[in-house]
């Protein structure tokens, strides 16, 4: 079976080889915003809004008399930010149909990058070349990199390389296509999955993943550091260094939580034949301002996008049940419905046969007997 697939891992760089890459960053920052102000500039004067390859061409003539400075870096660089705008426009034209047709969406056009606001990030393609311990990118050479053998070097084919900078920390990722083995048909077991706040995911066969909290036990640290940066004088090497402070803060409770969803997840895609999950109204939630805090700290979208692609990979079916289907309410052993249940309720009490279990576990016991209804 051909899969897409994307490794990133950190790079260790010296200080010139920093420097090339915000100079490439900086170069496809530039690109994206020269050419953001070109078509927003064709669009006020009636004509045909260039596309990509048509800004590359304009780009490169420019840069024999204007932009100079872009022989420095690799032209894949703009290149590829160049059509980072062109997907940025052509999801904006989407979401205006969309909002047309009814839904309640944001449709956000395209906005001008800044290097306070927008990461330091660019894309190469062409020679990319991975060893053990260290990769080879063009205009850039050999990068060392801080864990060895996780990139694979053998029967893939490398697509694009991704250099990226988040709390001053640089990372490589790389888009690749590779041939993996069909999966299996084993017996393996069906379970239902409830997403919830006390517990990361409750599987129904009593297993559950605890969830880190990982921003509500920073978030004491992350608000003195955000005062600090507050009181710091706007432009002053004492505010970068605050803001350096913060960001190394957010990232290290990001990175809590993208570790505890891709231990969940994996588990569950390569023990389980079939899992069914509530596919939540995860936006519709978030209005409740007691919960929304709690809700975006335990990303149920990014645990149910990280099932949903390793299920392919690992030959797990992952199916969303309905998001009104009663999963909470319902009594899994005759089942009844309540017609009201409270957060506060940790245990479900059956008020027609008495049976008393614990309302996570209840929940995806429910999910997983609608898969049998199904």
């Amino acid at each position: 079976m051909e899969i897409y697939r994307a490794y990133k891992t950190e790079l260790d760089l010296t200080k010139a080889q920093i420097t090339a890459c915000s100079r490439n960053a900086g170069a496809a920052r530039f690109a994206y915003n020269w050419g953001l102000s070109r078509k927003m500039e064709a669009y006020r004067l009636g004509q045909k809004t260039p596309t990509a390859i048509d800004l590359h061409k304009e780009l490169i003539a420019l840069k024999k008399t204007q932009f100079n400075w872009m022989y420095e870096v690799s032209k894949c660089a703009p290149q590829e930010a160049l059509r980072d705008l062109d997907n940025a426009f052509r999801r904006f034209f989407q979401r205006v149909k969309q909002k047309r047709a009814g839904k309640n969406i944001k449709v956000g056009f395209p906005q001008f990058k800044t290097k306070n606001r927008s990461p330091a990030r660019f894309r190469l393609t062409g020679k990319i070349h991975v060893f053990e311990k260290r990769i080879q990118l063009p205009r850039l050479g050999l990068l060392r990199m801080k864990e060895h053998g996780y990139l694979p070097t053998h029967n893939i084919h490398i697509l694009s390389a991704t250099i990226s900078e988040k709390a001053d920390r640089w990372y490589v990722s790389l888009k690749v296509k590779m041939e993996i083995p069909d999966p299996e048909n084993s017996n393996k077991p069906v379970a239902g999955v409830d997403l919830g706040i006390h517990r990361m995911a409750q599987v129904s066969d009593g297993l559950y993943f605890e969830n880190p909290h990982s921003l509500g036990q920073a978030l004491r640290k992350i608000k003195h550091l955000q005062r600090t940066v507050s009181r710091r004088k706007k432009g002053s090497a004492n505010r970068q260094k605050a803001v350096r402070k913060l960001a190394k803060a957010h990232a290290h409770v990001a990175n809590i939580r993208k570790a505890s969803i891709h231990q969940a997840t994996t588990w569950l895609a390569k023990s389980k034949s079939i899992i069914m999950v509530e596919k939540l109204n995860v936006m519709g939630l978030m209005k409740n301002h007691r919960l929304a805090q709690a809700i975006s700290d335990v990303s149920w979208h990014e645990f149910q996008r990280q099932l949903t692609y390793k299920g392919i990979w690992y030959g797990c079916d992952v199916r969303m049940a309905d998001p009104y289907f009663p999963s909470t309410k319902r009594c899994s052993r005759c089942g009844q419905v309540k017609v009201s249940i409270s957060l506060g309720e940790r245990i479900y009490h059956c008020d027609i046969c008495g049976f008393e279990i614990d309302r996570d576990l209840n929940a995806a016991i429910n999910l997983e007997q609608l898969i049998y209804m199904a």
